[in-house]
């Protein structure tokens, strides 16, 4: 009996030795597994739900207060925007001429600016019953930068409005602009520093974002 069992013990160890020299082992590409757990659509979508869905609890408890708001753009929107990107494009090629501490200074001013803005975009939802949040089928992807397009329905007579979320991946995906009723925030502040640098000069600017800050 014992015999019989250690030469059945053998064959199963054979055939499992043949089945795995049978199936090669497959490299899996670190950035295959990246898009597959983190694909930027679904990051888009979790961003936005999340702090429209907050927004929506606040509507509904009449806790709706700019200060409220503004509490809940810097816990639920903050942590997943790209500040020292959108602040590079908004500067264009001045970005290049500041030192590290005049950078530091256009993303807090970059920082605070778009904190206004997405309080200001969350208050045009003046009446929230529920969120449906859809994601257009075509995300356009190039590298580690994405467009994701959200068809957002605040209530159910609303007609969807469409935000487009300009997304880029280090760690993470992050927002690096939002285009908004046709309008992107991050070409508004590009403009903005453009006219006064033709205007006025660089270091004019420099100057009046310091002020601007030490008034918030």
């Amino acid at each position: 009996m014992l015999k019989i069992a250690l030469i059945i013990l053998s064959i199963l160890q054979m055939n499992f030795a043949f089945a795995q020299s049978e199936t090669p082992l497959v490299p899996i590409d670190k950035k295959d597994v990246i898009e597959m757990l983190d694909p930027p659509g679904a990051a888009a979508l979790n961003i936005m739900l999340s702090a429209l869905s907050s927004f929506k609890v606040l509507r509904k408890s009449e806790q709706a207060s700019i200060a409220n708001t503004t509490s809940l753009v810097k816990m639920k929107v903050l942590p997943f925007i790209a500040l020292e990107e959108s602040t590079q494009i908004a500067l264009e090629d001045h970005w290049d001429q500041l030192n590290p501490s005049q950078r530091q200074l256009f993303v807090d001013y970059i920082e605070h600016s778009l904190i206004k803005d997405y309080v200001g975009m969350l208050y045009s939802y003046k009446e929230m019953d529920y969120v449906e949040i859809a994601l257009q089928k075509n995300v356009l992807r190039k590298d580690n930068k994405a467009l994701v397009k959200l068809e957002i329905k605040p209530n159910s007579g609303a007609k969807p409005s469409v935000v487009t979320l300009k997304m880029i991946r280090n760690d993470r995906w992050k927002i690096y602009d939002v285009v908004f009723s046709g309008v992107s925030v991050v070409k508004n502040y590009s403009a903005q520093f453009n006219s006064h640098i033709k205007r006025k000069g660089l270091d004019s600017l420099i100057e009046r974002t310091i002020k601007r800050l030490n008034k918030k």
